[in-house]
């Protein structure tokens, strides 16, 4: 039996629930493999970012199925979703760094929430990871003295220091140019495969498709294709 990190099965999800029901999501039906890498494709408004919330623990689950690493998310708690988000790593078309923070400090947060890690241990594996991204001389420097590849790797290093067992990326090569999108996908999975980390990953790029192992296309809350 495959030991799948997220099998969904008859997912469905509205919005405006109080007076008229809006459904997103139809009966998706999908899972995926430790280390695999699958891209989410389809027009704006299909769908996709509302799966990758749900997926990530950001919404509650309405009706069918969610298991992540085999907990059902399906009328999970607030407290047992906090849980699952700290096996994830999110990268997001905008970066989401904050301004007043140093790169370190914005990869050393995400280690932070675990008290179990010394703030000595925390700032050391910040560094060893932006080095890993190749922002080792950029490392006290601010977002604002950084380009938009630079942050990008940031947000990379801020969600793969971890060792999250999912990285879930939405658009994250939307606001960079061709050459800075492909250095950043490319590096999400060398540093993914050598964590054995899976990667969900949506996307209107289809200069990046061909770093999956699969595709998803998605129209109007349902999932059409898969390739």
């Amino acid at each position: 039996m495959v030991n799948f990190i997220v099998d969904i099965k008859n997912l469905s999800h509205y919005f405006d629930k109080k007076i008229l029901k809006n459904q997103v999501l139809f009966d998706i039906n999908l899972n995926i493999q430790h280390g695999e890498i699958v891209t989410m494709t389809g027009p704006s408004g299909s769908g996709k970012t509302t799966l990758l919330t749900l997926i990530g623990g950001l919404r509650s689950v309405q009706k069918g199925s969610l298991k992540f690493l085999n907990q059902e998310l399906s009328g999970a708690s607030n407290d047992q979703l906090v849980q699952v988000r700290r096996h994830i790593g999110y990268i997001f078309q905008s970066h989401n760094l904050l301004n007043f923070l140093t790169a370190r400090q914005n990869v050393q947060m995400s280690l932070e929430l675990d008290n179990n890690i010394p703030k000595w241990e925390a700032c050391k594996k910040a560094e060893a990871m932006l080095h890993a991204v190749k922002l080792g001389n950029r490392i006290n420097c601010y977002p604002s003295e950084l380009s938009g590849g630079q942050k990008q790797r940031v947000a990379i290093a801020r969600a793969l220091v971890s060792h999250p067992k999912l990285v879930l990326a939405d658009e994250p090569t939307a606001a960079l140019d061709s050459k800075s999108g492909r250095d950043i996908v490319n590096l999400m999975q060398l540093l993914a495969k050598e964590q054995n980390c899976a990667i969900l990953m949506v996307t209107h790029d289809h200069r990046i498709l061909d770093i999956s192992e699969r595709i998803i296309h998605i129209d109007d809350g349902r999932i059409v294709k898969q390739l």
